[in-house]
């Protein structure tokens, strides 16, 4: 595909000299240049001198930038260097700037008018595509109007932004501004930058343009009625409603004449803003964000099309991002590239001391046979942990710094800030590489292995799903040139920097405090599974920003009502992800913008679409300054020999996980077992077990799965025998007693049910989990010789504490009342 914009109608170019001049003498370098000004002069050429020294390439900028300077106000040079004018005062060089930024939202106006008038035939031609007699099919639509929307949504949202930024300042064209000293010091760099940072929708649009204007021509030859619509396209322009007729091609290259004015903007905007301005550094990166995406476009793609593959397919940038790469026993930040056949891993080099960027050569994998394999890491060493913690407790100090020196300098960066926030980078770098994390395992046909590292689940599945997509069996790889390939990163890379909360601009919007999310139920499983659900935010890793469901049981509607609590600092976003229990199957996942305002401090209840699946959810913001996090590695706490209220609260659940886990396993395995809970398992197997549930769930989790059912049971019954207090209250159970003895089963019934409403509430929930369970153990009683009379060496033997000396003689009679108090239940109450 050759490039889009050696393809467009140009205006005369300007000329630079640096490629006439010859190394010859000074005297003929000049009549060279003499004559070549005579002869551009007599053709009517503008020419001008290169400048000596550049921030943006001029050969990247010659050839793109048009004479129409619409988006660029009083900008008539190619962008170099942004020299800061020498202005009387300050406040003269600022009042300046928001001139500059008064007539970059007049010209955003203007633009989303014709976005909205190239925009709004669409509706109808898809309308039309349906009938008997389409003026275009349904495919020439979406390649006349691809990426559009999303365009016109991204300039709305800039347009949005900067408008409630100059709010203060009088928006009518040719009034004086009233400035004041808020308005002087008015920070934008933010809105740019992150606008710029989603220039790559404009990338899809350039790549499109060509087949768009194709069928836009050969539509308006052969179709009369598109003739019409694309030869008569109007739009208002200004508040006096004066309409201007505009051809549909000449609309759509519009965006494509747009993007290319970025870099020009951001340099004349940077070149009003003085360098102590807090704005300073952010519009200097999106000024350097932007001139590398420019600089892919001017190449007209030349690296990414360079190489025909064998089925006359093109070898195309699909995604990159930061990784770590695990390489002889170290771990490295790199930057992966996924190609359409292969992928690439580079390091970053250069950027400091005056030294040009470049990317230096790792490895590469053909996707042709290459084989994923995913797991979450095992957890770390003590000494790791150990000092995982002491690394947050210092980036939890070094952001309170920070903090507190832009308060103090009213949000300029003073040097001190500056080295506060280098210290932040190194703090969230050192736990990016070290933190556990998800491991990627990469195989390739010819035995090559490599294993990457990402810190969420989310982005490891997005990558899964990327290389997916493009891995094929018969999918043949030519060779790459990888000297070229790697040189050709920078200018294509579309992620610019690590993911690194110090590195992005700090938003009002963003949490601090404590994020409770109650995990409901799902649905939409297509077979019953056992399952469970990960939730994962963003901002700085000085807390876990990752937590999880216990396993559900065998259902197509499995249901967890289990709250999970996260400690935040600057998260924006929740990721969602469903896993079945193999851990090798992310069955779906979705991702949350979060609102602070929304969410704070009550309840908001919602249903996220995980693909197939859906899954609902409530979820509650409770803003408070957040605490150091331990030094001290947390242990899990143990469950054993604690009141079963304390476990449940401490994992947020209404019935403890150990409960749920035994029955659950006992009822997939073992409800045909001969004397389930009469026969005990090994006395060792069942204290490994206790062991695992005391210090690591998971752990114990996959150790059920494994044991002999018995010594699930055994488990079970051993940690309602170790409980503190009884699973029912003391002061219920005469209570119970009592109405047991009552002639009339209905008000029997009625007197129960009443005393187990006042019950604990956690202890009211386990009793009706447990007893549903007993019902479905006697339902099998044939099998497993277990009757209602029969399980009085079960779980339903719930002892009471040690008592006095002269009550223990009571204990015989209060074991067969609690036995006959589970039977009535059994038989009687539990539906």
């Amino acid at each position: 595909m050759n490039s889009v914009l050696l393809d467009l109608p140009k205006r005369p170019e300007r000329v630079h000299f640096s490629s006439l001049r010859s190394s010859r003498t000074v005297e003929l370098d000049m009549e060279l240049y003499s004559e070549a000004l005579q002869y551009l002069a007599s053709h009517g050429l503008p020419a001008e001198e290169e400048e000596e020294e550049e921030a943006v390439d001029s050969d990247l900028l010659q050839d793109v930038f048009s004479d129409d300077t619409g988006w660029v106000p009083n900008s008539t040079e190619v962008p170099g260097l942004p020299d800061t004018p020498t202005y009387r005062s300050p406040e003269d060089l600022l009042e300046k700037r928001l001139l500059l930024l008064r007539e970059i939202l007049i010209s955003e106006e203007v633009y989303l008018s014709e976005l909205e008038t190239l925009l709004t035939p669409m509706k109808a031609l898809r309308a039309s595509a349906g009938t008997s007699q389409p003026v275009l099919s349904i495919e020439q639509v979406q390649t006349v109007f691809y990426q559009l929307p999303e365009l016109r949504d991204l300039h709305r949202e800039f347009h949005s932004g900067l408008r409630a930024r100059l709010q203060s300042v009088d928006m009518e064209p040719g009034t004086p501004v009233q400035l004041q000293h808020r308005d002087l010091q008015l920070s934008v760099g933010d809105l740019f930058l992150k606008f710029v940072s989603q220039l790559g929708l404009y990338r899809g649009f350039i790549d499109n343009y060509e087949s768009a204007v194709q069928i836009v021509r050969k539509s308006t030859q052969s179709n009369p009625r598109f003739r019409v619509l694309a030869e008569s396209m109007m739009y208002s322009k200004g508040s006096d409603g004066f309409r201007t007729k505009y051809t549909f091609e000449a609309l759509l290259y519009k965006p494509l004449d747009r993007v290319t004015k970025t870099t020009l903007v951001l340099h004349d905007l940077l070149k009003h803003t003085p360098g102590d301005h807090h704005d300073s550094n952010l519009l200097q990166e999106a000024l350097r964000v932007s001139s590398s995406f420019l600089s892919g476009v001017n190449e007209g793609s030349q690296q990414k099309t360079a190489v025909t593959l064998s089925r006359g397919e093109r070898r195309q940038l699909v995604r990159d991002g930061f990784v770590v790469d695990v390489c002889e026993g170290g771990r490295s930040l790199r930057h992966l590239f996924l190609y359409t056949d292969l992928l690439l891993c580079v390091k970053l080099k250069g950027g400091t001391m005056g030294r040009q960027l470049h990317y230096r050569f790792c490895w590469y994998m053909p996707l042709a046979g290459l084989k994923m394999h995913w797991a979450a890491e095992q957890d770390p060493s003590a000494d790791l942990q150990l000092k995982i913690s002491n690394m947050r407790a210092k980036m939890f100090h070094c952001r309170r710094m920070l903090q507190e020196f832009m308060r103090e300098s009213k949000g300029s960066v003073s040097r001190a800030a500056d080295r506060c926030r280098r210290k932040l980078e190194a703090c969230e770098l050192w736990l990016l590489t070290h933190t556990p994390s998800f491991i990627l395992e990469l195989h390739s046909p010819n035995s090559k292995r490599h294993i990457i590292h990402l810190s969420s689940l989310h982005e490891l599945d997005e990558w899964r799903e990327a290389i997916s997509k493009h891995k094929t069996e018969d999918l043949e790889t030519v060779l790459p040139d990888l000297l070229s390939l790697a040189n050709s990163c920078v200018k294509l890379r579309m992620t610019q920097q690590p993911p690194l909360c110090c590195l992005q601009p700090e938003k009002a919007s963003s949490m601090c405090g404590s994020l409770s999310v109650v995990v409901h139920t799902a649905c939409g499983l297509q077979q019953a599974a056992s399952v469970y659900v990960c939730v994962e935010v963003d901002g700085f890793e000085i807390f876990d920003r990752r937590a999880q469901t216990c396993l559900s049981s065998y259902s197509l509607t499995p249901q967890w009502d289990q709250e999970l609590v996260l400690q935040v600092d600057g998260a924006q976003h929740l990721r969602l992800l469903c896993l079945s229990q193999s851990q090798e199957d992310i069955m779906g996942r979705a991702t949350l913008q979060l609102d602070s305002l929304d969410m704070q401090k009550k309840w908001k209840k919602m249903t996220l679409n995980l693909g197939l699946i859906e899954v609902i959810i409530s979820i509650k913001y409770t803003p408070h300054p957040l605490e150091p996090p331990s030094v001290t590695p947390l242990q899990q706490k143990t469950v054993f020999s604690v009141l079963i209220g304390d476990v449940a609260r401490q994992e947020g659940v209404l019935v403890p996980h150990i409960v749920r886990s035994c029955v659950e396993e006992i009822e997939r395995r073992g409800l045909e077992e001969e004397g389930i809970y009469r026969i005990s398992g090994a006395s060792r197997e069942i204290q490994a077990l206790k062991h695992a549930f005391d210090t690591n769930y998971w752990e114990a989790v996959s150790k059920v799965r494994n044991v002999d059912v018995n010594t699930v049971s055994g488990t079970l019954k051993l940690y309602f025998r170790e409980l503190p207090e009884p699973l029912i209250p003391t002061d219920h159970f005469q209570s119970l007693s009592k109405a047991l003895d009552l002639a009339d089963p209905y008000h029997r019934a009625e007197m129960m049910l009443s005393e187990l409403q006042s019950f604990p509430d956690v202890n009211r929930n386990t009793l009706l989990f447990l007893l549903h369970h007993l019902k479905r153990v006697a339902q099998k009683a044939e099998q497993n010789k277990m009757s209602l009379r029969g399980r009085s060496s079960g779980p339903s033997s719930l002892p009471l504490p040690p008592e006095s000396e002269s009550s223990r003689s009571c204990h015989y009679q209060t074991a067969r009342n609690r036995g006959r108090t589970m039977t009535v239940f059994l038989r009687d109450e539990v539906s």
